[in-house]
């Protein structure tokens, strides 16, 4: 649906409400699929994501699901080209859960990489010896693939407790093991404060392990080529990782030949959130980061796109921290863009770029951040499956949100939830056939 007059709008869905009512269906007062889109102003482009009802789709410009895999992806995104000898459309999914095990990081007993008529190209996880692959993956230039692991184990740092870790494994074409490093053998450079390694350890003596993981690591990335490396800064070696954990809210740099930290941001920040009317409205760029909270999606932007080389993350907000840090009375995300040897920052998003109150963009959990090659950004407020593109000045050209519902459970109830854990902007070469992104 195009941009919509707010009375046209509430008279459909006035007759909606009446016909759903009349066929005893559940309501919706949510409208979906593309509610806003302005040619000229976006950068045309597919979008893939995982969502609730199991499957990973593909949609164009208008809103259409030109293409689907029977797989959830954690998260389901499309491997370039450049690094699959020249095929397109190949995704790496999950294919099988735990049997008996209840959802979470740790549950996930195989993946596998598919091409786009869905033929397994490469399996990883059997029943015997579960995969675990959890939050994030990335295809190697020399064909390897990384991937995210949930390790379950007792952790000496944190009084010995039992709990899910993760680790970073490094597997072959054939699958063997080639390089590991696990987070639990580097708590020591995390940057936690005494403190706050007590209250993580607190937090982990329950006796019944946090499914999501003591840190939730959500992201996990080479650098790739960067400007900074280029300059002399070894710490940016293009094979070195980013990571980020959701509750320590760190972002972290992993030397590849030591397994040591060889860059941090965060726990601490030196000052609380501000305020939201105060954080928000601080248009002085550039500017020091402030307390960051449960970011997601820390990475570098690739060579070749405004701001290439610059940290870009999904900031948010939501409750995290060891001990939890203070947040701001009214609410609302954030999309940073930090240059990561000043740790300022350069631009940024909130909903008050688009002329709107500060809670209406707000995703505590998930969610996704992407530069786009006109200086866009595609943005995915995964919490409530909506999924926007906005101009450098935060003009909102493109919107869509996610109609694919299924169920989830959240403290212990059964809900339905159309949340997307994160969105991937991907150029019509990348798909067999380069079909068109605007029909």
């Amino acid at each position: 649906m195009k941009d919509t007059m707010f009375g046209l709008r509430s008279t459909a869905l006035a007759a909606a409400l009446v016909i759903a009512g009349a066929a005893h269906a559940e309501p919706s007062v949510y409208p979906t699929g593309v509610t806003i889109d302005r040619p000229g102003k976006t950068f045309d482009t597919f979008t893939v994501f995982s969502a609730p009802d199991g499957r990973t789709h593909v949609i164009d410009m208008a809103g259409h699901d030109i293409h689907q895999w029977p797989h959830p992806g954690l998260p389901g995104a499309i491997i370039d080209p450049k690094l699959t000898g020249g095929a397109r459309g190949h995704v790496l999914l999950q294919t099988a859960a735990i049997s008996g095990m209840a959802p979470g990081m740790a549950n996930n007993q195989s993946a596998a990489e598919f091409d786009w008529d869905g033929h397994a190209m490469r399996q990883w996880g059997t029943a015997g010896t579960p995969l675990r692959q959890n939050h994030d993956w990335a295809r190697l230039p020399n064909g390897d693939t990384l991937l995210l692991v949930a390790v379950p184990h007792r952790i000496a740092a944190l009084a010995n407790h039992f709990v899910y870790d993760q680790a970073i494994e490094d597997r072959a074409p054939d699958g063997h093991v080639v390089w590991r490093w696990t987070a639990g053998d580097h708590l020591a450079e995390f940057g936690f404060s005494t403190s706050g390694m007590a209250a993580l350890t607190d937090a982990t003596a329950t006796g019944t392990p946090d499914p999501w993981g003591y840190l939730e690591i959500n992201d996990m990335q080479p650098l790739g080529p960067n400007r900074w490396f280029d300059a002399g800064d070894t710490r940016f070696a293009p094979d070195n990782i980013m990571i980020d954990t959701r509750k320590g809210n760190v972002v972290l740099i992993i030397d590849r030949r030591t397994g040591h930290v060889v860059w941090r941001m965060g726990p601490d920040f030196g000052e609380p959130a501000r305020d939201a009317d105060r954080r928000i409205t601080h248009d002085m760029l550039p500017r020091p980061v402030d307390q960051l909270s449960g970011q997601h999606d820390a990475h570098l932007i690739p060579q070749g796109l405004p701001g290439a080389g610059d940290l870009l993350l999904f900031d948010d907000q939501g409750p995290a921290g060891f001990p939890r840090v203070p947040l701001g009375v009214y609410g609302g995300s954030r999309v940073l863009e930090i240059n990561p040897t000043t740790r300022q920052i350069v631009w940024d998003y909130t909903a008050l770029k688009s002329g709107l109150p500060p809670w209406t963009f707000f995703s505590s959990f998930v969610s996704s951040a992407q530069r786009l090659p006109n200086g866009n950004t595609l943005i995915d407020e995964g919490m409530n499956g909506r999924i926007f593109q906005i101009t450098p000045s935060g003009e909102i050209v493109w919107e869509y949100m996610s109609p694919y519902r299924g169920p989830m459970t959240f403290g212990g109830a059964r809900v339905t939830a159309a949340l997307i854990y994160r969105a991937q902007a991907v150029p019509a070469s990348w798909l067999p056939g380069s079909p068109k992104p605007r029909p």
